[in-house]
């Protein structure tokens, strides 16, 4: 409490006035009195409040101290089954870590069981290498027993790889469906970024039908094109192959690529939230193909495209050959020259475009082609079929 805060307000005065505690009459009272006992009260206020605070602090040392009479608390915080840490625990002992060895180095990435009996998904660029130069595979697992891989089939069009370890009764991952996934949808990654097994990351999916190409050093110029979802997620390499979770737990994406600026100063490129993950629903497909006969197809529609046409579309090679014969264009009636400028009501901008959205349909699935053709704008249908 201030000196001030006794005496009235004497800015409410005004200077025709006498204030009521000054008499004409009578001589100013001594202001130091009052003063004095307002500082006298003061300072046995805040000493009292010391007091106060020290006997405070003496009875709340006292009762510390006294152990036996604080309330119990678990040993560990209690996590709902569906938050980050719940999904991570249950998911992450399905995630290995995939080490290969090939005539050009060592590499790392990861990937996931997808059933009980030792099967593992990735993709085709961890194991490309080690594959080609006749190296060796090894996968670890969560709990850091290593098992020798052999490789069961490999797509380089989508990227993909099925390897399997002697090992039964594998906790294997439940497989989601990606065509549900919706933009905004919570999501968590989970691989073993520059080495550094079961690293947990978390985001969003930020977009869906991200036309994806990538290339590898060792795949003799073969790309892998990838109707992609996008994710904020941080992906860094290293994560390619580990799944892409929803907020279940579910397998949406098989995480593969990411975006970068540039190059870091180890030479390493890093996340800057561009994710690309394989969706699920086309990974599974190839697997179970992969699976059964060792190998896999993809849906075609018979012709080759011009990768110099800039666009907007894409167009036909001119070379007697861009018609493969008996093949779907053929029987729908196209030419070389012909520009695509839709597939089912969708715009292509480029060649690229035009498969990454033939390779996410399947075989047998009957699209719609709008083409040019000199000034004439016509629409098709073509039943897609298999890449021989």
């Amino acid at each position: 409490m201030s000196d001030e805060s006794i005496l009235p307000n004497s800015q409410s005065t005004t200077p025709t006035q006498t204030p009521w505690w000054i008499s004409d009459s009578q001589p100013l009272p001594a202001p130091i009195p009052v003063r004095r006992i307002a500082t006298v009260t003061w300072y046995m206020a805040v000493a009292m409040s010391l007091l106060a605070g020290v006997v405070g602090a003496l009875i709340g040392r006292s009762s510390f101290v006294g152990s036996n009479q604080l309330v119990s608390v678990h040993n560990s915080v209690e996590r709902a089954p569906n938050s980050i840490a719940g999904i991570a625990a249950r998911v992450s002992p399905s995630v290995v870590e995939i080490d290969c060895e090939s005539s050009a180095g060592s590499d790392t990435g990861s990937g996931f069981f997808i059933n009980n009996n030792g099967y593992v998904m990735t993709n085709n660029h961890v194991v490309e290498g080690a594959v080609l130069s006749g190296g060796k595979i090894t996968v670890k697992l969560f709990d850091n027993h290593f098992y020798t891989a052999k490789l069961i089939g490999r797509d380089t069009s989508y990227d993909l790889a099925v390897l399997k370890i002697d090992l039964t009764n594998t906790a294997a991952l439940q497989l989601g469906d990606s065509d549900k996934v919706e933009v905004g949808d919570a999501v968590i990654a989970i691989g073993s970024p520059l080495g550094l097994q079961g690293t947990v990351t978390s985001g969003i999916i930020s977009a869906k039908n991200r036309p994806v190409t990538t290339s590898s050093d060792t795949s003799a110029g073969e790309s892998s094109y990838i109707d992609a979802l996008q994710t904020d997620a941080a992906i860094n390499p290293g994560n390619s192959g580990g799944p892409l979770v929803d907020a279940s737990g579910a397998v949406v994406g098989v995480n593969s690529a990411i975006a970068s600026l540039g190059q870091n100063t180890s030479g390493q490129p890093g996340s800057i939230g561009l994710g690309f993950a394989i969706p699920i629903n086309q990974a599974k497909k190839t697997a179970e193909q992969l699976i059964k006969s060792g190998h896999s197809t993809y849906p075609i529609v018979g012709l080759s495209l011009d990768s110099a046409f800039t666009g907007p579309g894409a167009k036909i090679a001119n070379i007697p050959t861009a018609i493969k014969a008996g093949g779907p264009a053929e029987k729908a009636g196209l030419h070389a020259g012909d520009i695509i400028l839709e597939i089912d009501g969708q715009p292509i901008a480029t060649a690229s475009d035009m498969v990454v959205a033939i390779r996410s349909h399947s075989v047998g699935d009957t699209i719609t082609l709008k083409y040019q053709r000199g000034t004439v704008t016509k629409s098709v249908s073509v039943t897609l079929v298999a890449s021989q």
